[in-house]
């Protein structure tokens, strides 16, 4: 039973987490946000996954992570849903880097975990478990297609883009086009992504597929099973 409780290093990061949110996600402030053209609060996200260092929570500590569980992730995740917090902090910092986990993207990760990029899975979080998610094709060494309800693609500087062949491809924000989309849940901004001959040289193709910052296939053997909990 006591494994269902917190343990108090990680009420400790609930607090220091809620302490700095205080001082950045007043309601009226939020709600401002979400009715403006640019909702993330970019600077929160930078204490957030910078000066704290939760970017790197679930990365390991030989990659500049913290090397910590998803209890602690949870936690994070929490605090943010309790302010509705406009940060990238589960597509970046859980869902992308679950992504990368599996495939052992050692560069990718480091990035991730030094908060100098922020990454996005190009997959709409709407797709049920064992779903069918969209694609893009892979033609002449570019990546072509649409993919549609992605979540903080707007302010990824990584995309990982699941493409027909299997692989899934590390695309820089720079090489696509992003068109913000209306969401029924203006806390959670979404955007259309366009690639149009997007360079494809970063991929792996394992089962399941996975991704790769760059260079050769990495061993995408997976190192967990763990699932994400839900959250900002």
């Amino acid at each position: 039973m006591s494994d269902l409780l917190y343990a108090e290093e990680e009420e400790a990061l609930r607090a220091a987490v809620r302490d700095l949110l205080t001082d950045h996600c007043d309601a009226a402030g939020v709600i401002a946000r979400t009715e403006s053209d640019a909702p993330h609060d970019l600077a929160l996200w930078k204490s957030l996954a910078g000066a704290m260092g939760l970017a790197g929570l679930l990365i390991p500590e030989e990659l500049d992570g913290q090397g910590a569980t998803h209890r602690e992730t949870a936690v994070v995740l929490e605090e943010l849903g309790r302010v509705v917090a406009l940060v990238p902090y589960l597509t970046s910092a859980v869902v992308a880097t679950e992504a990368l986990l599996e495939c052992g993207a050692d560069d990718l990760l480091s990035r991730l975990a030094s908060a100098t990029v922020i990454g996005a899975l190009a997959v709409a979080l709407n797709v049920p478990a064992g779903g069918t998610h969209r694609t893009v094709r892979v033609e002449n060494g570019g990546l072509h297609g649409e993919l549609t309800g992605i979540a903080d693609a707007a302010v990824a500087d990584i995309l990982l883009v699941p493409a027909d062949d299997g692989g899934l491809y590390a695309v820089d924000a720079a090489a696509v086009t992003i068109v913000p989309q209306v969401s029924l849940d203006l806390t959670r901004p979404l955007a259309t992504v366009v690639l149009e001959g997007a360079p494809a040289g970063c991929s792996a193709r394992p089962d399941p597929p996975c991704a790769a910052p760059c260079g050769p296939a990495p061993d995408c053997s997976p190192r967990n099973n763990s699932g994400w909990p839900n959250g900002r």
